[in-house]
């Protein structure tokens, strides 16, 4: 029988998961903050330093310069997605026009492309040896890159338009609803006062939706810092390349956690911004519209020039680039459809099935302990396990791997060091060197989507259940067993689709984490990429494509409504 001074076995285990996955951002910040020698038998330290060797190497020499190319890579990302998605955002809500109601959902399909596919596909077409250049040169009787200009695609621009291809639909989406929830009024009102249709948008509707793109912008930030693969393939040296180089290349897990801290206190700065826009957005009027009640219908000119503006965009960043990838997978049927993409495939898929059932269970726990409070004091400490197991959204790939390697490296020569005691026998690297580094990195990184979703539904069940549940005698295991856990079915089913779908695209972590001679499907369409032999894993980049358009579909059912 539970004593009211001891904790709840519950609520131990909902702390315990909590201070868990928040153990790899502990653990950065410990490892970047650490002194240099410690004296255990003095119980003092012999030196404090801001820093390693290897950290102040890279100070001296190129940090500077990832950290400037890192902001100007995000503010070029940005500033595209605002020209790519803004326009369409408005049009989408504001207007009639041939191809609306199809388009409307289709230009959310560039998330579903990985950036690497989009950029090793426009090198192919682009690169020096590309066929328009080949072409070009043909054409013109051009001998040598003296005889004509033609932009470097590989470069921090041509990165920059990589990324804003397949990341404008989150300032689309977001821009689109805000838009969508205006009041007509107010734009009609400028209408009735002089203004011309952009006068009006300037004057009125943006101001309106200000607050709406802050909140995309910085969560296209975020993405864009945690982008890996994109930057390393065009040779871009930014912040999350620095932190893969200095691991892998000078083996400095510390230097490493001081960059990985720069990164996350950019994401942080992010965070804040994205918190307060949202809140900013509240005080604007709403007013639901009818699906048919539009302030512009467009015919003629403006009409196809609309239709084209979208059809453009959509070509650029899914289209063409679903193309080619399909293209190259009829070429190459022969080699890609060989025994290494079934291997990879059924490990990414069990990989990605155990972290969806591990981050359910853990929500579920999570939530079910701050669901049962009493008081405003109860309700804000159960709260903590959430939002610390939430945290790990937030660091890019690269920065959680480092997170992860410290403690379960830590871990291993902890238990090696008592197993040779007591048993004469040094497993090795079983935590840190084995697959089991990277569930755990996914299921710090991917709990806060199952979290979301599972909350949702949560939310929507009545504490008066709860109240008569246990008033006829049941206890924590059986109320969430038979009464919250049916009705919840369908938010974990969600929950555990975005997380699976999440795990299976996943790359910069399972880059480093992965242990010798293992890949997932990702790390392997990526190999091949480096390789400039995409061809070879066609079929592969095509699966992780159509696996990721899923949770659009998802989407779309729930928020396309205008």
């Amino acid at each position: 029988m539970h004593k009211g001074w001891l904790p709840r076995p519950w609520t131990v285990l909902a702390w315990f998961a909590g201070i868990t996955l928040l153990l790899p951002v502990l653990a950065l910040f410990f490892e970047a903050f650490s002194f240099d020698t410690w004296s255990f038998e003095t119980w003092s330290f012999e030196e404090l330093s801001p820093g390693t060797e290897v950290f102040s190497h890279l100070w001296d020499t190129v940090l500077i310069d990832y950290i400037s190319n890192t902001v100007l890579l995000v503010f070029w990302v940005a500033l595209l997605s605002v020209i790519f998605g803004l326009p369409v955002a408005w049009l989408m809500a504001m207007c009639q026009f041939p191809g609306r109601k199809w388009l409307q959902w289709a230009m959310m399909l560039p998330l579903a492309m990985p950036s690497y596919l989009i950029a090793y596909v426009y090198t192919d077409l682009f690169d020096y040896a590309g066929l328009i250049q080949t072409s070009l040169r043909g054409w013109f009787g051009w001998q040598s890159p003296a005889d004509y200009a033609f932009f470097e695609i590989r470069s921090l621009g041509g990165a920059a338009t990589m990324l804003a291809l397949v990341l404008f639909p989150y300032l689309y989406l977001i821009v689109r609803t805000s838009l969508a929830e205006q009041s007509y009024q107010l734009i009609h009102a400028s209408r009735v006062m002089g203004c011309k249709p952009w006068e009006s948008f300037f004057k009125v509707s943006l101001p309106m939706v200000r607050g709406a793109i802050v909140v995309a912008l910085a969560l296209i930030g975020m993405e864009t810092l945690a982008d890996f693969a994109t930057v390393h393939y065009f040779a871009v040296n930014t912040l999350t390349t620095a932190v893969y180089d200095t691991w892998l290349g000078y083996n400095s897990l510390t230097a490493a956690a001081k960059i990985s801290v720069m990164m996350l206190v950019l994401v942080f700065l992010f965070i804040g911004l994205e918190r307060y826009s949202r809140a900013q957005q509240a005080v604007y009027e709403r007013q639901s519209k009818q699906d048919n009640d539009f302030l512009y219908r467009l015919t003629g000119i403006k009409a196809v020039m609309a239709t084209l503006w979208c059809l453009t965009i959509l070509f650029f960043a899914f289209v063409l680039p679903m193309l080619v990838l399909t293209g190259y997978a009829i070429d190459n049927v022969d080699v890609a459809w060989n025994s290494d993409f079934f291997r990879f495939a059924g490990v990414s898929f069990s990989i990605a099935a155990t972290v969806a059932v591990i981050t359910v269970i853990i929500s579920l726990l999570i939530l079910s302990n701050q669901r049962d409070s009493n008081t405003h004091e109860q309700k804000w400490f159960n709260r903590l396990p959430s939002i610390f197991a939430s945290t790990g959204y937030a660091l890019p790939g690269t920065v959680l791997a480092i997170g992860v390697l410290i403690p379960l490296t830590s871990l291993d020569f902890a238990l090696n060091e008592v197993l040779d005691k007591w048993m004469q026998w040094q497993p090795g690297l079983i935590l840190s060197g084995s697959v089991f580094a990277i569930i755990f990195a996914y299921v710090v990184r991917f709990n806060a989507v199952a979290v979301g979703a599972i909350e949702s539904s949560y939310s929507k069940i009545s504490p008066s259940i709860d109240m008569v549940s246990k008033t006829l005698g049941l206890g924590r295991f059986k109320l969430m067993w038979l009464v919250h856990l049916p009705l919840l079915k369908r938010g974990c089913l969600t929950a555990a689709l975005l997380v699976f779908i999440e795990s299976m695209k996943e790359l910069p972590a399972a880059l480093l984490l992965r242990p010798f001679d293992f890949e997932t499907l990702a790390t392997y369409v990526y190999q091949y990429v480096s390789d400039e032999q995409l061809e070879n894993a066609s079929i592969a980049a095509l699966t992780i494509v159509l696996v990721g358009l899923l949770p659009l579909i998802v989407i779309n059912r729930m928020t396309v409504k205008h």
